[in-house]
């Protein structure tokens, strides 16, 4: 029975890889990555020297039976993204479905870690029991269906957005708090950019505050967003 294993790796901070990570690295027989430059230089950081495969989210069917076809030979292999948990917002649950579907004798393994998600959710400093995640933002088309998803939503919800839309997408944001005549104070942010990377900051308020905070402050990265509305208190 062949292995595969789904390796979460550091979304910054290389000391934040688990010692069973590192020992599934070491001994698998291929890693599957989303960028392998980026996935180099972790395997460099900790000695590490295995062969690497592409696998990414424009990875063509011809790659898909080249990775099963492995499997079936009994060859154990990790799928690892940039950063992170695979398998979530990447295509790495599509590979686990193939696999499932073509029925093949394979272990397929989690080794947990490092996710954007739970490590800003943990800092929230609101109740996170329950929430949404709704992965990325749409770039375009669909946006404010998006944006109004968010809006309604009586859980707090989760989703990621670049570094060159984050600034447009509050303001927008902004615009249908005020279009569904409510006040803006009635929601709270909770952004998180360049999360336990050196320059990690995290910024909270209303939208208006929170839109002030990113206006003064270099804009880099990948921002990882909660926003939920404010419970009134009770009288």
């Amino acid at each position: 029975m062949s292995k595969f294993y789904i390796v979460a790796t550091p979304i910054g901070n290389l000391k934040d890889i688990t010692l069973r990570a590192l020992e599934v690295l070491r001994e698998v027989d291929f890693i599957l990555a989303e960028d392998t430059r980026v996935t180099k230089k972790l395997l460099l950081h900790y000695e590490i020297s295995k062969p690497l495969i592409s696998y990414h989210h424009h990875s063509k069917l011809k790659k898909t039976d080249e990775i099963l076809n492995l499997l079936r030979e009994g060859k154990n292999l990790a799928l690892v993204s940039d950063a992170g948990t695979p398998g979530i917002s990447d295509p790495g649950n599509k590979l686990v479905e193939e696999i499932l579907n073509n029925n093949l004798d394979t272990n397929i393994i989690p080794i947990p870690g490092t996710s954007s998600i739970l490590t800003l959710a943990s800092i929230a400093g609101i109740s996170m029991d329950r929430f949404k995640f709704l992965g990325f933002a749409p770039t375009k088309k669909g946006k404010d269906k998006f944006l109004k998803e968010v809006l309604e939503s009586d859980l707090p919800v989760i989703f990621f957005e670049s570094c060159h839309r984050i600034l447009k997408t509050l303001q927008r944001i902004q615009g249908l708090v005020t279009s569904y005549k409510l006040q803006v104070t009635s929601y709270q942010l909770v952004i998180g950019r360049e999360l336990t990377k050196k320059f990690e900051t995290v910024y909270r308020g209303t939208v208006d505050e929170v839109l002030t905070q990113l206006k003064n402050s270099v804009i880099k990265g990948e921002f990882t967003v909660i926003i939920s509305k404010i419970k009134k208190s009770r009288t």
